[in-house]
């Protein structure tokens, strides 16, 4: 129909739980945070779920947040979860990650990300966005070819 708009596409990125779990609980880069996802869709790695829920209980543990606080925070990642697209895991996977851990001396969940971010953009991150608060991974990315913003 001429004149009507559809609904914007969002640019695709790929997300570390870093940065997914301050749109889940507010924290001090929030603001920044609900910004970029505005403008960029989510990849996410298979066990972002499980690692969103691992953060949120340790912000209880903290005391960082409530008991209603963490019911709320679970709905949204609930919600966001939804509208994720998954990088599964795979053998050629973990290989990569296990070759990324030496390459620049990250934690093993790290690797993982940077690995399906890796698998995501087909081993061209050339022009694809990572999105990460944890600055070593972010860093990472961006030795490694992505455009990677700062939170």
């Amino acid at each position: 129909m001429a004149g009507r708009a559809g609904p914007l596409e969002r640019s695709l990125a790929f997300w570390d739980t870093s940065a997914l779990v301050p749109l889940c609980a507010h924290q001090g880069i929030t603001p920044r945070v609900v910004e970029l996802y505005l403008s960029y869709g989510a990849v996410v790695w298979w066990t972002t779920p499980v690692e969103i829920a691992s953060a949120l209980r340790r912000l209880v543990r903290m005391k960082q947040l409530t008991s209603q606080d963490w019911v709320t925070s679970r709905r949204l990642a609930a919600d966001l979860a939804a509208a994720w697209r998954v990088v599964q895991p795979s053998n050629s996977l973990r290989a990569g990650a296990a070759q990324l851990v030496d390459r620049y001396d990250l934690k093993a969940a790290d690797a993982l990300q940077l690995a399906a971010a890796l698998e995501w953009s087909e081993n061209i991150p050339h022009g694809k966005v990572f999105i990460a608060a944890d600055q070593r991974l972010r860093e990472a990315a961006v030795l490694s070819g992505f455009d990677a913003k700062v939170i």
